[in-house]
């Protein structure tokens, strides 16, 4: 076949968080989507998460957008229940034949109305509550499910047939049988992701012998709100509230006598979270977490640790690895002994928390097999430092937990930049197999009496565990132009979903109203649900009663219950004025400006071109290369400058390319879809349609640390790294000191790259010359992940790691000739002094030179630190709030080149949605001049912070339509209030607040 032949469809294996982003961002794109997952509703972990940490959001609230996304998607065809059995072909023609097992219902019939269940007589375990309760033996996992249909758990059937003499829809096939399917694709993902360690096999621990001893997954489930207890924290002995509970880290991880070598990465991290939303649940619980190192690298993480110490007032406690759990002769409560400052303690608590690992998917092999790719020691995929993203077999990617440990942003990132590297290879295909999304007519409901629907949102219990939500819907039917009212579960779910559309129709709904939570998250779903019901989706309202009740008021229900029907009578008093609006269509612009011309710009540059995307490549300084360049050594062993110069070249020759160095960048201006971005000294300014920030970070220089800059023989890491680099030689001996300038009260942050780059100069010293000491002084060795290979490995060596503490920091001076280093030696007890060739400075890594300045010009934000900001920081990892900009990269927090690779092509992914298109919807929430009111002051172009209202020729205030974001400002600023906003006029304002002044709550 020719390559414009090649298969425009993706096959995506796997149905967690990663598989879902991968899917939208290719069915976004252009591209078919075959998503193949072996369990019978897709969501994965995530699925089973109470919340997610540092922002403690509820994971199913923040997931179940992304649910409904892809499970209405035009170009995803979910085939749950099923597995692969065989690829042939090669990249652009892969053949797959995919076996779906038998579920014994029909999906096209079902309905989910759930009568079987509620019918069945039979109970089995429930795996998505990890065996902790009972469901029926016809089932789905959880209410959200995608798809929403039900499955017959065949070893516990009894055949009785109650289920099929119930269900209205005879959707039951008892002998249904297993069916295989064949598709065509012309690339592959998979994103399995991975399997908790089963702690039976540490006996140790009493894991399945002593009942108030559980899995961290056991417990997340017994604080969800769907779980065994409604989220009510219970121990399964005697059912009581836990008053003392300890968390025992590294539960199947770091442990090679299991062959698990590695870090988990999010093991530290979700214990702190779980122990905090368990002393939200029970005020008066106590918790200790003992740990090794406390892995807190990621963004915001450090001080999430340090709110887990001083708001909730849990226990941090370092000591080696917990060798055992004991039980009380009464059975339920546990004992523990370890070591807290040189003291060996015996302690009882009420129940024990394992923070159990996050293993390779037991899958592993199958799929190696089948796929024809590699695996690592460990069974997860193997892949490469420069290519993070590609196996073993060309066209077949792998991203997410299946490559090895790591959180949900690094997930999503990556499955985006799967995404990306998967439409490289099959971009000429692009269009070829998708069909576009019809809506029905816009009713036309101008004129008609206002009809109202309201629906007041469970949330499990996020909301009804304090506020009396029934009470809010039947307070809602009470309201003036209120037609229908009902209280759901979870709104946000599929079935609900259908529900909102039935309803539409058969109450003749002409506005909907739902109070759940925020619609930050959560509008975008359901105004696209009303317009599939046949109505304007700006004639949605949404009332926020999660956050603005019950999170804020969780220990007043009766007055936050007041403060519902407060904010949905205030929501329904808008929505009577709500008016259809029209969204302008916006023309792109099929090409894209990358500022940063380091790996990460370059990488991102590249995986455009190859999708035949046009590349502006801008960067500051005379030569590209960014960080990379002072680069010598990696862990992995690949040589970086040989790797960098290879990229160099290919982003040189590329026609679709064009590198634009020494730039300073003037002004941008313009939106998604049309930038204009004038360079200094360029004559014209580059159109563009999408902006990819990637401008690094940098090494600080601790001037005034340690002597630094005082005397020759102390070192930044990287001028280290340089020195070994260029002349082989080592000094007599090397001391290496860890956060240095970071993890303090200036910048409280992990710079994530320190302790591995230490590691890394050490093992070179000690394969120089091994009989050179090498010390590494401390305060938590963060090698996560993989990365803890390399760690074992200076071990090995003899590098010595020191641990120190914050308020006790090394001291170093000069006496006479010699360096001298001074260190209280925590496990020896004792303070050290000694002569020391080197010292080695771990420093802080900071935001990129000028961020400041290039945010104002982006109009993004930035973090408290000085990096750029995030939309969303577990599922909107590269992109921005400003539609059309996206980042990646040392920009964003610290980062490996691995990382920053899964980003950059993350963000090209993200790019491409919108570059695929000829045109996109606008805003119709935008401004709008009354010309006769006008008297052409000029308030409001002063104020516009997006250069959106521009003179007429008659001297009055103009809005250019497809520039405004409809923040207000020019309407709260217009001395002759001659402006609206449409969508938030005047009129619907007042109603609103006129309706509030007639409540009572707080």
């Amino acid at each position: 076949m020719a390559a414009k032949d090649k298969v425009g469809a993706v096959m995506v294996v796997g149905g967690g968080i990663a598989a879902m982003q991968s899917a939208l961002d290719l069915g976004d794109s252009g591209f078919k989507v075959y998503l193949v997952d072996r369990r019978t509703t897709i969501g994965g972990a995530m699925a089973q998460l109470d919340k997610t940490f540092p922002t403690n959001d509820c994971s199913m609230c923040i997931m179940a957008p992304k649910l409904v996304a892809v499970g209405g998607h035009e170009n995803i065809e979910i085939i749950t229940n099923a597995e692969v059995s065989k690829v042939d072909g090669e990249t652009g023609h892969f053949k797959v034949t995919v076996i779906k097992h038998p579920r014994y219902v029909d999906e096209e019939k079902c309905t989910g109305c759930g009568i079987c269940a509620q019918k069945c007589p039979v109970e089995a375990v429930d795996m998505y509550n990890e065996g902790l309760m009972a469901r029926s033996a016809i089932y789905i996992d959880y209410p959200q499910a995608v798809p929403l249909k039900f499955a017959i758990d065949k070893d516990r059937c009894i055949g009785c047939g109650i289920c099929e003499g119930e269900c209205p829809a005879e959707a039951i096939i008892f002998d249904d049988k297993e069916e295989e399917v064949t598709v065509n694709v012309g690339s592959i993902i998979l994103s399995p992701g991975f399997d908790e360690f089963d702690p039976d096999h540490l006996k140790e621990y009493g894991y399945g012998r002593f009942p108030n001893v559980l899995s961290s997954i056991e417990f997340e489930r017994l604080l969800s709100s769907t779980g065994p207890h409604r989220g009510m924290v219970l121990r399964p002995s005697d059912g009581k509230v836990p008053q003392k509970v300890a968390f025992i880290q590294c539960v199947g991880s770091r442990n090679d006598r299991i062959n698990a070598g590695f870090c988990s990465s999010v093991c530290c991290m979700y214990s702190l979270k779980e122990a905090i939303i368990a002393k939200e649940h029970a005020p008066q619980l106590s918790a200790k977490i003992f740990f090794m190192d406390i892995r807190a690298f990621g963004k915001e993480f450090d001080e999430y640790v340090a709110r887990a110490e001083e708001e909730y007032h849990l226990d941090l406690i370092r000591s080696s690895r917990i060798s055992n759990v004991m039980e009380t002769p009464d059975g339920h409560n546990l004992i523990i002994r370890y070591e807290d400052a040189d003291e060996l303690i015996e302690e009882e608590f009420n129940m024990v928390v394992l923070a159990i690992g996050l293993h390779p998917p037991s899958s592993a092999e199958r799929l190696s097999k089948v796929f024809g790719i590699d695996l690592d020691h460990y069974k997860f995929a193997k892949t490469e430092t420069f290519n993070p993203l590609e196996t073993s077999r060309k066209g077949i990617l792998a991203s997410g937990a299946f490559t090895g440990p790591k959180d949900i942003p690094m997930t999503v990132a990556e499955a985006s930049g799967a995404a990306s590297k998967a439409q490289e290879v099959i971009s000429s295909a692009r269009g070829t197999l998708v069909s576009e999304k019809e809506f029905p007519p816009e009713r036309e409901v101008t004129g008609e009496e206002v009809r109202i629907g309201v629906f007041v949102c469970h949330c499990g219990i996020n909301i009804s565990g304090v506020v009396d939500v029934p009470s809010v819907a039947e307070y809602a039917k009470t309201l003036p132009g209120v037609a229908y009212a009902e209280d759901n579960l979870y709104t946000c779910s599929q079935d609900t979903q259908e529900r909102i559309k039935e309803h539409i129709e058969t109450y003749n709904l002409n506005r909907v109203i739902v109070a759940s939570c925020t619609p930050r998250t959560h509008e975008p779903l359901f105004q696209n649900t009303i317009r599939e019901g046949g109505l304007n989706q700006y004639l949605f309202e949404m009332a926020n009663i999660r956050d603005q009740c019950s999170w804020t008021h969780m220990h007043m229900p009766v007055k936050a219950t007041i403060k519902a029907k407060d904010l949905v009578r205030m929501a329904v008093a808008r929505a009577r004025h709500l008016k259809p609006l029209e969204s302008p269509e916006i023309p792109v612009t099929k090409a894209a400006t990358v500022i940063g011309g380091g790996f990460t710009g370059m990488t991102a540059a590249r995986s455009l071109a190859e999708q035949g995307f046009k590349c502006y490549l801008i960067e500051k300084e005379k030569e590209l290369g960014g960080n990379l360049r002072n680069l010598r050594f990696l862990l992995t062993g690949e040589d970086p400058q040989a790797k960098l110069k290879e990229l160099v070249d290919a982003v040189k020759k590329d026609s679709l390319i064009e590198v634009i160095t020494g730039a300073e960048i003037e002004t941008i201006d313009g939106y998604v879809g049309n930038f204009k971005t004038q360079i200094k000294g360029r004559k014209e300014p580059i159109d563009h349609g999408v902006i990819i920030l990637a401008t690094g970070g940098n090494e600080l220089k601790p001037k005034g640390e340690y002597l630094y800059g005082e005397d020759k023989r102390v070192y930044t890491q990287l001028e280290f790294e340089d020195r070994l680099a260029k002349t082989g030689k080592v000094p007599k001996s090397v001391v290496m000191i860890q956060c240095v300038a970071s993890r303090t009260d200036e910048r409280p942050y992990c710079s994530r790259v320190c302790c591995s780059d230490a590691i890394k100069n050490a093992i070179k010293v000690k394969e120089i010359s091994p009989s050179t000491p090498v010390y590494i002084l401390y305060r938590d060795i963060r090698t996560y992940g993989l990365k803890e290979d390399f760690y074992r490995r200076a071990r090995n060596l003899g590098v010595q790691f020191v641990r120190y503490e914050t308020d006790l920091p090394p001291v170093l001076t000069t006496e006479g000739n010699d360096l001298v280093l001074e260190y209280v030696d925590l496990l020896a007890r004792k303070r050290v002094r000694r002569s020391i060739g080197a010292a080695v400075l771990s420093a802080a890594t900071l935001p990129p030179e000028g961020a400041e300045d290039l945010a104002k010009l982006l109009k993004v934000p930035l973090s408290k630190h000085g990096f750029f900001l995030e939309a969303h920081m577990k599922l909107r990892p590269v992109d921005f709030a400003t539609d059309g900009i996206f980042l990646a990269g040392m920009c964003h927090s610290p980062k490996f080149i691995d990382e920053s690779i899964g980003q950059a092509t993350g963000a090209v992914a993200r790019a491409v949605t919108i570059l695929s298109k000829d045109s996109l919807v606008g805003e119709g929430i935008i401004s709008e001049v009354d010309e006769d009111m006008c008297t052409g002051c000029g308030t409001c172009i002063a104020v516009c912070p997006n250069g959106a209202i521009e003179r007429s020729e008659e001297d009055k205030a103009m809005v250019v339509e497809v520039l405004c974001k409809g923040c207000g400002i020019c309407a709260a600023s217009c001395p002759e209030q001659a402006i609206d906003i449409r969508g938030f006029t005047t009129e619907q304002i007042i109603a609103q607040m006129s309706s509030a002044m007639n409540g009572g709550g707080i």
